[in-house]
């Protein structure tokens, strides 16, 4: 490897900080505070406590997305589509296909659900510190709500105009935080070196044995440590696989560092359980806690930014394969794909976070409903991984796979105890995104079926006899269909009812490939001045048509597409019909001009 190459490789690894480990990396800052609510700080709990957190990070991230999960992808690509997309050639049953298409949405709905708490309670913890601040400790939680929701309100007013510019800070700005987490924890490490007994998992077996009730209830708030884990697989297609793994093995070791030494700090100092993260640094340097403060909030607005573009990403993803409704995709960069702006989802977001402040007022409170859809994502990755590598014949993944499987849905068992306080919200809130990918997909089975196309050789044989005979329009019609085997009905209407043939026309069928990025294109003959034009991107790729057609000489003069008014007396397809009559239609998804396109009305009954 020469310098320059060199060099490239550890810039990637310093991006990758900013761009994976923001959420990880900050619930340092909540974690221990939170479960030793639950626990009295006392010598061996706080032992027993660390150990859980480490077995915790070495199982669920370390194993199960470093590992496991990055071991498997397409095309350097990661994710729940991806493993979906893996996971379905080897399915020869319907149900199979739709038990796993299913668990892909799940999937999906708990990011989302995920994606909302994250923000709330990141940046609300680390706001509260300003209460440490002297002169400030009267501070109340009205105006520290309110200072949170100016931070959040800037943080998702900022996605419009895109993060490429400020995302090279990222990487610096999180190196910086892992280092300020390494040495406030080190140095009380090195107080009492003793704290690294707890990196034997005898401690968390103890800690299980003696609290049998309340262990189970406390498992809910350990995953707090490692939420923002499933950034190491999702993120690896942006990053690459060697540039997470180096980032991870620099973030774990000043993760640990910075947990022992809350720890270590509070079996001299245990009346600080309560903080221990804000109060070990104000004890530690107080001339220099209002900019670590300040970076602490830094820190979680950038983990709040990598988990609102995680979330455009992947409905993005479910927008191209066509299992949600289409919405404005504004692209934010010219070289970085993954980032783009989807308006409607972005102040939905900030609706459902803003909603979980007032509602919660504080971070120990919003504890009590996150980890949930963590969990639940969790999983469903390991139990989508141990199926995959089953069907490869790698029965000693498999094992490991199902193990760790094992200790998720341990964990998101546990976190079913937080439903009655909080932990509703959760799954109301990725309801809803579930509830729109179900009504979607079958709203449009529905819908294709009652609109009866046109049998493809009737079709060229009526086309054949028309061209032939009229007279025609000057200039190149597109016309959009969805199959290959048949023609939809509107197109027969507007060529033969309506008369309207043009010079050249082109039927352009848009078919998602289940790799992740590439695009190809072929051009079929069907008739006389009739051509198929079939079009295969990727599922993650920013597909503009228009600079296809231009690749191949083809400068359309109009546009058609079937435009269809639903009607219906059962109340979900009248919710199908409005989301639909909401979204942009298909053509303008892809950035067509406006003064192009032309609806062709189609009543359907569903």
């Amino acid at each position: 490897m020469t310098f320059k190459e060199r060099i490239k490789s550890e810039m990637m690894v310093i991006k990758s900080l900013g761009v994976v480990y923001g959420d990880i990396g900050t619930s340092p800052i909540y974690t221990l505070g939170i479960v030793l609510l639950l626990i009295k700080p006392t010598h061996e709990a706080i032992f027993q406590i660390l150990s859980l957190i480490t077995w915790t990070l070495i199982l669920l991230v370390t194993v199960q997305y470093g590992w496991l999960a990055t071991s498997l992808s397409k095309r350097g690509e990661g994710g729940t589509v991806v493993l979906v997309q893996l996971l379905l050639p080897y399915l020869k049953q319907a149900k199979a296909v739709a038990i796993v298409s299913v668990l892909g949405f799940i999937g999906i709905s708990l990011l989302i659900g995920d994606g909302v708490i994250t923000p709330a309670i990141s940046i609300l913890s680390a706001v509260e510190g300003i209460a440490l601040i002297p002169g400030y400790e009267t501070t109340s939680k009205t105006l520290l709500l309110f200072i949170a929701t100016a931070v959040t309100f800037v943080l998702f007013i900022v996605q419009k105009r895109g993060i490429e510019k400020v995302a090279s800070a990222f990487g610096p700005v999180m190196v910086i935080w892992f280092f300020v987490l390494g040495l406030g924890g080190g140095y009380y490490v090195l107080q009492h070196l003793e704290i690294f007994k707890a990196l034997s998992p005898v401690y968390a077996y103890e800690f299980i044995a003696q609290h049998p009730g309340i262990s189970f209830i406390v498992l809910a708030d350990v995953l707090l440590c490692a939420t923002g884990g499933e950034a190491l697989y999702a993120d690896m297609g942006h990053m690459g696989r060697l540039p997470i793994l180096k980032g991870w093995l620099f973030a774990f070791f000043a993760l640990m560092l910075s947990y022992y030494g809350q720890g270590a700090f509070l079996l001299s100092h245990p009346g600080a359980a309560d903080s221990p993260f804000f109060k070990l640094y104000h004890t530690l340097v107080p001339s220099l806690y209002v900019p670590i403060l300040l970076l602490s909030i830094a820190a979680t607005v950038i983990a709040s930014q990598a988990m609102i573009s995680g979330i455009f990403s992947v409905l993005y993803q479910a927008m191209t394969t066509r299992i949600f409704p289409h919405f404005n995709v504004k692209y934010t960069s010219n070289e970085l794909r993954s980032q783009i702006y989807v308006g409607s989802v972005n102040w939905f977001l900030f609706l459902c976070v803003i909603a979980m402040l007032f509602i919660f007022k504080e971070s120990a409170n919003l504890a009590s409903a996150y980890g949930l859809s963590v969990a639940g994502a969790m999983s469903i990755t390991a139990i989508l991984m141990s199926m995959i590598f089953m069907f490869q014949k790698n029965y000693f993944k498999m094992s490991i796979a199902i193990i760790v499987a094992l200790v998720s849905l341990t964990f998101f068992v546990s976190c079913w105890l937080k439903i009655p306080n909080g932990g509703y919200w959760s799954l109301i809130i990725a309801s809803i995104p579930l509830f729109i990918v179900v009504l979607y997909t079958q709203g449009q089975k529905r819908l294709y079926n009652s609109l009866v196309p046109v049998d493809k050789d009737l079709f060229l044989t009526e086309y054949a006899q028309c061209y032939k005979q009229g007279s025609h329009i000057f200039g190149t019609a597109l016309f959009f269909a969805r199959r290959t085997d048949h023609i939809p009905a509107y197109i027969a209407k507007t060529m033969f009812k309506n008369g309207i043939i043009y010079d050249y026309n082109i039927i352009v069928i848009i078919q998602t490939s289940s790799e992740s990025h590439g695009i190809t294109s072929t051009m079929t003959p069907l008739g006389e001045a009739l051509d198929l034009l079939t079009i295969r991107p990727g599922y993650m790729e920013k597909l503009n048509v228009e600079t296809i057609l231009r690749e191949k000489h083809i400068n359309e003069r109009v546009i058609f597409y079937g435009d269809e008014e639903i009607v219906s007396s059962n109340i979900f397809w009248k919710i199908f019909a409005m989301i639909k009559s909401l979204s942009p239609n298909f053509v303008s998804f892809y950035n067509f001009p406006y003064e192009k396109l032309i609806g062709v009305a189609r009543r359907a009954e569903i």
